[in-house]
Formats: C-alpha cells, sequence, structure tokens
C-alpha cells in the first residue's frame, strides 16, 4: 500500500485518502528528511519547507501537495528536476480571506462609529484571495481598486490604479500578494519606511498574505506616530516569532488564520486529492462540502435593508473575530503559543453556511455577493 506524510492538522486527509495508503500524521514545522525514507506522497501546508535538506531521504517520493495558495515555501525547481510531481491549492482560502478582511474592517468602523460604505479601498494583489477581498468589500458600497503590475501586464482589464496613487489616496490598503524577493516586483518588504510615509496619516492596513511584506519594525515606528491610522495583521515577519510590541499598537491581531474556515480547509485537501486522483487510478472525490460535519447557524429573518451596523451582528453569528483576537494576544505570542493556536482553531464557517430567509421584497444581490445563502 502507498505511503502518506501530512502535515497534522490537514483536515479530512483521512477521508479523502484513507482508503488508498497508510497517513503517518506529524507536525509540519517538525517534518524530516528520514521521515520520508519510502513515502509516496507528502503533503504539507506553508510551515513546511521542501527544499533539498528535506527531501535527502526521499527515496521514492512521488507527489508534494500543498493545501495552500502559495508556493514560496517550495523548491518547484528541485522538484522538477527530480521527477516529483506538485500542486498546490490556488484560491482553497480564498473566500476565507475575502470574509476575514471584510469582518475585521465592519468591526473598526462600529468601533469607530464611521460607515464603510464609499470608503476607497486599494488591492494589491489581484489573484484569487484580492478577487475575494473585492467582491466582499464592494458589495459594502466601498469604491475598490487594484494594483497588480504581474496581471496587468498579461492584459487584466480590471487593474486600474497605480501603487503611488492608492498611497495617496485610498482609506484602506489590502494585500495579497505572494512572498517574492527577486523578479520585476520583489515583495519582500514592499511596504517599508518610505512607503508608509507616503501613505494617508489615517489609512486602515490590512496585511493577510505573508509578514515579510511589510517591515514590521519600520510599521511599529510609523503607527506610534500615527494615532489615527489603524492595522489589521494576520501575518507577520518572523512567524511563529511574532513582534510583541508591535502587537499593542495593532487593532484586529491574528494567528495566520484569515484564511481558515472550514470550506477552505476542505477545500484545500479536496483539491489535492482531484489533481492526484487521475494520476493514481483512483475515483473522484465526493464534494468537499459534503465532508463538513458541522451543523449550520440557525437561519435569520431580515425585515429590511441591513445597515453595517446589522451586518456586522450578522457576520459575528458565522465568525468570532473578537475570540481570535483575545486569543492571540493571550496565548500567541510566542512560537509555541502561535502554532498551538493555528492547530486549535475554532470551527469557523463561511458566510454562505448562514441562510437569510426575507420577510419582504428587496434587493439582496449585495447579499448574495458578500457571501450569505439567500432561502
Amino acid at each position: 500500500m502507498m505511503q502518506i506524510v501530512a502535515d497534522e492538522n490537514m483536515p479530512y486527509v483521512d477521508e479523502l485518502f484513507g482508503q488508498h495508503a497508510n497517513i503517518r500524521r506529524l507536525p509540519g514545522r517538525t517534518i524530516q528528511s528520514n521521515d520520508l525514507v519510502d513515502v509516496d506522497i507528502l503533503l504539507v501546508r506553508s510551515v513546511t519547507k521542501v527544499n533539498a535538506e528535506l527531501l535527502h531521504h526521499a527515496n521514492r517520493l512521488k507527489f508534494v501537495g500543498s493545501a495552500t495558495i502559495g508556493l514560496d515555501h517550495i523548491d518547484e525547481a528541485l522538484l522538477r528536476t527530480r521527477g516529483i510531481n506538485y500542486s498546490n491549492a490556488p484560491g482553497c482560502n480564498a473566500t476565507g480571506v475575502g470574509q476575514y478582511v471584510a469582518t475585521a474592517l465592519l468591526k473598526i468602523a462600529s468601533q469607530e462609529n464611521v460607515y464603510l460604505k464609499n470608503k476607497r479601498v486599494g488591492i494589491i494583489g489581484a489573484g484569487n484571495t484580492g478577487s475575494a477581498t473585492f467582491q466582499c468589500l464592494s458589495a459594502l458600497g466601498m469604491h475598490c481598486y487594484f494594483y497588480d503590475p504581474l496581471l496587468e501586464a498579461k492584459g487584466d482589464k480590471r487593474i486600474n490604479a497605480s501603487f503611488e496613487w492608492m498611497l495617496e489616496n485610498c482609506d484602506v490598503l489590502s494585500f495579497h500578494v505572494p512572498l517574492t524577493h527577486a523578479g520585476p516586483f520583489p515583495t519582500h518588504h514592499m511596504v517599508n519606511e518610505r512607503v508608509l510615509s507616503a501613505m494617508k496619516p489615517d489609512v486602515w492596513l490590512v496585511n493577510a498574505c505573508r509578514g515579510g511584506v511589510i517591515d514590521n519594525k519600520a510599521l511599529l515606528e510609523w503607527r506610534k506616530s500615527h494615532p489615527n491610522s489603524r492595522l489589521v495583521l494576520d501575518v507577520w515577519e518572523g512567524e511563529p516569532q511574532v513582534h510583541k510590541n508591535l502587537v499593542e499598537w495593532v487593532d484586529v491581531a491574528t494567528p495566520h488564520i484569515a484564511g481558515y474556515s472550514m470550506e477552505g480547509k476542505a477545500r484545500g485537501t479536496w483539491m489535492l486529492y482531484q489533481w492526484l486522483a487521475p494520476l493514481m487510478n483512483w475515483p473522484e472525490a465526493i464534494d468537499y462540502k459534503a465532508l463538513i460535519q458541522l451543523p449550520n447557524p440557525p437561519s435569520q429573518t431580515i425585515e429590511s435593508r441591513l445597515t453595517e451596523e446589522q451586518l456586522n451582528a450578522l457576520a459575528s453569528l458565522v465568525y468570532d473575530l473578537n475570540l481570535d483576537d483575545e486569543l492571540f494576544r493571550k496565548e500567541g505570542l510566542t512560537a509555541e503559543g502561535f502554532d498551538g493556536l493555528r492547530k486549535n482553531h475554532q470551527l469557523r464557517r463561511e458566510f454562505s453556511a448562514l441562510t437569510l430567509v426575507l420577510d419582504r421584497q428587496f434587493d439582496v444581490n449585495w447579499l448574495k455577493q458578500f457571501g450569505f445563502t439567500i432561502g
């Protein structure tokens, strides 16, 4: 029988792969080369660096699957050289990330007693997570702009702003880029002291992609001198170690869980199975939603068009962002605590799990766009 080593935090591996292979679950950060002797399939997340050192003893590895949207933790050239198939799960957690950003902004708006509608949002990165963020925020009536030079070069007509224009004009900046150190548009420390100084002094800054995209030391110094700005950070430079002093200045702080919905996790593992199944002559998997054995939140009756405050309350029925923030500040400031919160994250659903029942007829397209199910 085939042998699989899988990150212990990947859900639904047994349900999808169990009938085809023996599965050994290990902590993602501590998977070592010796663990891969006589192993056919390696299933990881972003915390596992797949490089020459890890694969030194991988004598029969046929496939590496990462249940993540990015591949910056995988040496793709090495895998190609060794003839090892590999795949990630692009877009698997995009909906969760978009809804995380929307929930965080609703939370801050409620605290500040301001409205999100008509605010300008600069979305840096127009891939899957950036697009999902656009979908949620535009449903709220926010004016969304895209900056993505790589997609613009490919003819993507959605790209409608320069980075410099966004810095000067946008009320909210949300980052959705991979972490890269080379190429024409490297993203490592894309936000540095110079870029921070060009932003509006009261900007709301969101990072839910990779911690190293923002120079965290420069961010702390900038935040101290910009009391009207607001920060939403789900990712941290150097994680699982975090800059503890920076946490004190962040308005919404979480341990890299923006995409951690049950649907997103199921989708990620399911996508890897779907990629591998034809190569192995395995049957097609059941729909990923059928893997989630959790009750949906009770449906809610809507009598009139929702205010942002009411929408914030509905979003909280599905996802308790306050809980993630509180737990992170109490337990997530050490490497062990950070990883522990990710491993034992609350059973968060996506907005589609909540059905809204209409008491009368009015426009609900924006609620569908936001992600809710309309009954």
